[in-house]
C-alpha cells in the first residue's frame, strides 16, 4: 500500500509542476518562507533522486547525482525521478531495509511515507504559489493526514530554517483536506 500511495503523491505533485509557469520560477514566493518557486521545484525534483537513492542503497546520495533540469525539462526529469524511487521502494526488503538517514535511521517502510508526505506537501506548496487550486486529491491528503498526525511530535516544529515543520496553524474542519494537512504542517492555507 505505501509504494501504491508514493505513486500517488507523485502524480499528484506532478500535475502542479506541468502547470508552473517559466515566468513563475524567478520571485515568486511559496508557503515556504525561505524559499522562491524556483528553489522549490528544484527540491521537488531532486528529491525524487535523493528519496530513490536511499531506498536504493540505504544511505544519502552526494550532491553529484542530481541529474541537471531546465524549464524546459523538467517535468521529465521529476517523471524518471519518481519512476526510480516507486521501483526502489518497491524492490525486495526494501521496505524492511535500514534506511540511514541525516535525522536517524528508519525502516524503509516508515521512510517511503516520509517521501510521500514531502513529496505531496511540497505539491501544495507549490500549487499555492503559483495561484493553481490546493484541494489536491482529497482521499490521499486524508490518507497522508491520517498517517501523519499521531507521528509529528511538537519537538519538530518551530521557527522555519529551525525546526523541519511550523506551528500548527488552525483552520476550519470543513477546509479541504489538502489545506488542513498543509495547516497542520505549519503552512497557512
Amino acid at each position: 500500500m505505501s509504494v501504491e500511495l508514493l505513486a500517488k503523491c507523485f502524480a499528484s505533485t506532478r500535475g502542479v509542476l506541468a502547470n508552473v509557469t517559466p515566468e513563475q520560477l524567478q520571485g515568486t514566493e511559496t508557503p515556504c518562507a525561505s524559499w522562491s518557486v524556483q528553489e522549490l521545484v528544484d527540491h521537488i525534483v531532486n528529491g525524487t533522486t535523493w528519496f530513490a537513492a536511499i531506498a536504493e542503497s540505504g544511505t544519502p546520495p552526494g550532491e553529484d547525482v542530481f541529474p541537471p533540469f531546465t524549464a524546459d525539462n523538467v517535468v521529465e526529469v521529476f517523471d524518471a525521478g519518481s519512476a526510480r524511487a516507486v521501483k526502489a521502494f518497491a524492490a525486495d526488503g526494501a521496505l524492511e531495509r535500514i534506511m540511514h538517514l541525516p535525522f536517524g535511521d528508519l525502516p524503509g517502510a516508515a521512510f517511503v511515507y516520509i517521501a510521500c508526505g514531502d513529496t505531496f506537501t511540497h505539491g501544495w506548496d507549490l500549487a499555492k504559489a503559483t495561484g493553481q487550486p490546493t484541494d489536491l486529491e482529497p482521499e490521499l491528503a486524508g490518507a497522508l493526514l491520517a498517517r501523519i498526525m499521531p507521528l509529528l511530535p511538537d519537538s519538530m516544529r518551530g521557527p522555519e530554517g529551525q525546526a523541519p515543520f511550523g506551528p500548527r496553524v488552525e483552520v476550519a474542519d470543513s477546509a479541504p483536506t489538502a489545506d488542513r494537512l498543509a495547516a497542520f504542517q505549519g503552512r497557512h492555507p
